[in-house]
């Protein structure tokens, strides 16, 4: 019975579904959810290191339940894209009720689409992988499952990798270093990928290129079918998906550095470089993503058999405060910056 809590992650995408059908004040539906309603709830909320035992490890591994929370996903998110254009794109709305619903769908791109496709891009199977590279459509981002898999895991807490945060680094500046950086290395691995495979860069093995495809395609049967005003709110809902993924980067692995050592490779990624955080409801809410240390220590785990491991940082609150706070310079930098442990810190002078 206790594998069902999961199910209130759906609870995110419902409220989308409940702002667009309910419009006016509902619109801002899911905005609140995420970033009022479950910080407040955290706070009277424990926080768990338990860890399950092998058996339970094994049962949940065997236990289809997990991957179908997984996929269901797919059918939500491009439902509630797709409704949302459709809504933004006829009748007449208020200012208010167009924001409260673009950033709300831009939270489900972020946390049912990015971060599901980020768990479904680390599985083995070949559909999964597709479904991963789908999910990530919506985004605009599908070059994710090129550097994140490939670039992030090998380079995380060292300067070749745009996608771990720097200490004093500011959350506004580091979403364009992130965003371009992770771009320009998607495309770089694929270069190199395609040279020791003999095959040319500029041809349909590159697949930098197929998403480059993929990717207009949809804007333009966007465009097609909705005007110039459902291509906008297409972009603009990717945007914040988009921002939502830098800045949970950001938080996760935030002036975390690996030791070079003396043969001038970084030491081995370890627990301690990846940001923490045990908070019950945002851990169901992001299908575990926030045990990040774990996911590090072993990309391929699946969600629900993570672990707390004591040697990894952990934040004081979990991801939605935290991405509040990131936002606002002066007070994250007053609350993480004394947690930092100095070896493991990069100034950025």
């Amino acid at each position: 019975m206790k594998d069902i809590k999961y199910m209130t992650a759906y609870l995110l995408p419902f409220s989308a579904l409940a702002a667009l059908y309910g419009q006016g004040a509902w619109a801002w539906a899911t905005v609140l959810l995420a970033f009022v309603i479950i910080p407040v709830a955290e706070v009277f909320t424990p926080e768990s290191t338990e860890n399950i035992g092998p058996e339970s490890e094994d049962r949940r591994l065997k236990t289809r339940f997990f991957d179908w929370l997984l996929y269901l996903n797919i059918p939500l998110v491009f439902g509630i894209v797709i409704w949302y254009l459709q809504v933004v794109t006829t009748g007449s709305h208020s200012i208010s009720e167009v924001l409260g619903l673009s950033l709300g769908v831009g939270i489900i791109i972020g946390a049912n689409g990015i971060n599901v496709a980020h768990e479904l891009g680390h599985r083995s199977n070949r559909l999964e992988q597709n479904l991963s590279k789908l999910l990530l459509l919506p985004a605009l981002y599908q070059h994710f499952f090129v550097e994140h898999n490939r670039g992030h895991h090998k380079n995380v807490a060292t300067d070749k990798d745009p996608a771990s945060a720097r200490y004093g680094e500011y959350v506004f500046a580091f979403w364009l270093r992130s965003v371009t950086g992770s771009w320009r290395s998607a495309w770089a691995i694929e270069r190199e990928r395609l040279a020791k495979e003999s095959l040319p860069e500029w041809s349909w093995h590159n697949e930098m290129l197929r998403f480059s495809v993929f990717q207009s395609g949809w804007l333009a049967g966007i465009g097609l079918y909705f005007g110039w005003a459902g291509l906008l709110a297409a972009i603009a809902v990717a945007g914040v998906g988009i921002l939502l993924l830098e800045t949970i980067n950001y938080v996760e692995h935030y002036g975390l550095r690996r030791r070079m050592l003396d043969s001038g490779r970084p030491e081995p990624v370890g627990p301690e470089h990846s940001w923490n955080s045990n908070h019950e409801l945002g851990r169901i809410f992001l299908y575990e993503l926030t045990r990040h240390s774990d996911h590090h220590f072993k990309a391929t785990r699946k969600y629900q058999i993570l672990r707390h491991m004591d040697e990894s940082p952990q934040l004081p609150f979990g991801y939605p405060t935290s991405i509040i706070l990131a936002l606002l310079p002066p007070v994250w930098f007053a609350v993480m910056n004394p947690r930092l442990n100095k070896p493991h810190t990069q100034s950025l002078s």
